[in-house]
Parts: structure tokens; sequence; C-alpha cells
């Protein structure tokens, strides 16, 4: 199978990198060769962070270039903006309808831009908007909107649920388990587009 490239943007503090371990987990389980990049930045400030995924049958680096990644899994509208040239023209963008202003909003030096998602809609073709909070939320937990929009991505990807499910499992806290898989399978159901 040729090399299949997903990047992720958020902002630390949204269970990104969680989000990560439990997709190249998964990967991997499937049989794929896997390469994972992660660049934390000031993640304990509320700063950006990525992490790009790539998959296949053999992987030489984890590096996505710019304009080849087949999704881009933004858990901030912002971050959406911020990483969109990394998404090749057939790609999909998954965004969180989600606003965190980083500081330099809330010192009041920038405006948080009001219309990102508009503005996204008008260059990519390929878009699904997810209210991810509201729906870990009614999953009773804010905190698992991160395997929400893992869900999603599995099912625009066409991955195997069970393969999902099983390394969360495994890698969630116990206590977190149940509510987490509630939010990956309603994720998974939202994502067609």
């Amino acid at each position: 199978m040729a090399v299949k490239s997903i990047f992720i943007s958020g902002v630390g503090g949204q269970g990104t990198i969680l989000a990560g371990k439990v997709i190249t987990t998964a990967l991997v389980n499937l049989g794929y060769d896997v390469k994972m990049s992660e660049v934390h930045g000031m993640a304990q400030r509320g700063g950006s962070v990525i992490t790009q995924i790539r998959y296949g049958d053999r992987v030489y680096s984890p590096l996505i270039e710019k304009g080849r990644a087949d999704v881009l899994l933004a858990f901030e509208k912002l971050e959406a903006a911020r990483y969109v040239e990394y998404l090749s023209p057939e790609g999909t963008l998954i965004v969180n309808d989600l606003e965190m202003p980083p500081a330099s909003v809330l010192v009041g030096k920038e405006e948080y831009p009001a219309d990102i998602v508009e503005r996204l809609k008008e260059e990519i073709r390929n878009m699904i908007v997810v209210d991810a909070v509201g729906v870990a939320k009614e999953c009773g937990e804010i905190r698992a909107q991160n395997m929400v929009l893992v869900g999603v991505l599995a099912r625009v990807m066409d991955w195997p649920k069970d393969a999902f499910v099983e390394v969360i499992r495994d890698v969630v806290p116990a206590k977190y388990v149940d509510v987490n898989i509630s939010a990956f399978e309603r994720g998974w159901d939202m994502g067609m587009l």
C-alpha cells in the first residue's frame, strides 16, 4: 500500500499526544510500518502541539511535506488555519469547532479571527467540522474530545473500528475507558463526508 500521511495539530492539554499514541498503536497492530514525529513546543503553556504520522508497507520518515498530508486533524480552529498548507489538495480537513485563543490574543495584542471555518471552506474540498467538545460533554468527560476526533479520523480513513477500541482499552486509564470508547464511537458515527 502507498504511504498515507496524517498531520495532527492542537494546543497543549487537548490530548493530541494520547490521540497520536492510540492512532499509531492501532496502525502497528494492523500490520503497517508506522513512523511518528511529535513537536510539543510550549505545550505546557497552551502552545501549539503537532504530531505527524505516516504509515504504509514501508515508511522511511515521519515528516510530512507541505501539500502532502492525506488528513489534517485539527483540535482547534486556529491550528487548522496555521497548518492547512500541509494538506494535499485531495486531502480531508477534520477540524474541532473550538476556539482556544493563544497568548497574543489573551493579552490583547491580536484578535482571534472570526471567520476561520468559512475561509477554510472556501479552499478545502473535503472538510468535516466537529463539535468534539459538545459530544465529549454528552459522553460525560470533556477531555474525551480527542477520542471523538480520533473516531472521525478512523471512519474517514476506513480503519477497522475494533482495532481502535482495543487500543483505547489498553492505553487509557481504566476509569476513563468507557467514556473514551463512547466518545470514539460517537466520532466514528460522524466521520462520513
